[in-house]
Formats: structure tokens, C-alpha cells, sequence
């Protein structure tokens, strides 16, 4: 079975920050892992630095998704997302969301 990453990088609205997190990490993280293909997902928010890193996006979220079809699958998820609850904490004037498949073996340090 072919190994993808469905990459989504987004932004709470200004003030509903907690409500975002509450709903993307107790809610909308176990309705998309209910969609067949999508198998494991990781919540990252960009770390604090200084000086501040520069990025539109303050949230990444990584799905591991298993598919010798990807194209139905993402069919899966879009006809899936229909009837999720998005969170009105979401700014989904401002989403960005890609799949990439892995071109090389994960290398690790020595």
C-alpha cells in the first residue's frame, strides 16, 4: 500500500484560539481518521522563537494516509467532509491543504 501525507496548515480565528485547538484535536482529528485511508494524524503549532519565525500559517497538521488510490480517496474525504462539524473557530478564508508522496526512504542521524 503507497504511504501519502495530506498537509494542512491553518489558522484559528482572531480570539478563538482555544475553541480551535479543543475542536481540531478532540473532534475533527478523529472524524477525518474515520475516513478509510486516512491512519494517523499529528497537530504541530509553530514554535516560538527569536527573533519570530515568519509564516502565515501559527498550525500544521500532518495525516498519514495509506492509498494505492489517492485520487479516491481524497473523493473519500471531501464527500466525508460534508458532514463533519467544522468549528466557525477555523479560518477558512486562509486553509492550505496538499498531499505529498514520499520520494526517497525516511534517513535518520548516525
Amino acid at each position: 500500500m503507497a504511504r501519502h501525507h495530506f498537509v494542512v496548515l491553518s489558522n484559528p480565528v482572531t480570539g478563538r484560539e482555544d475553541e480551535y485547538n479543543d475542536w481540531y484535536s478532540n473532534r475533527h482529528l478523529d472524524d477525518v481518521l474515520q475516513v478509510p485511508g486516512f491512519v494517523a494524524a499529528q497537530r504541530f503549532r509553530l514554535s516560538p522563537m527569536s527573533p519570530a519565525q515568519e509564516s502565515p500559517y501559527g498550525y500544521l497538521c500532518v495525516y498519514e494516509v495509506e492509498s494505492d488510490d489517492l485520487d479516491a480517496t481524497k473523493a473519500a474525504i471531501e464527500a466525508a467532509a460534508e458532514g463533519m462539524v467544522i468549528s466557525g473557530a477555523l479560518d477558512q478564508e486562509d486553509l492550505f491543504a496538499c498531499y505529498y508522496t514520499p520520494i526517497t526512504e525516511r534517513k535518520t542521524a548516525e
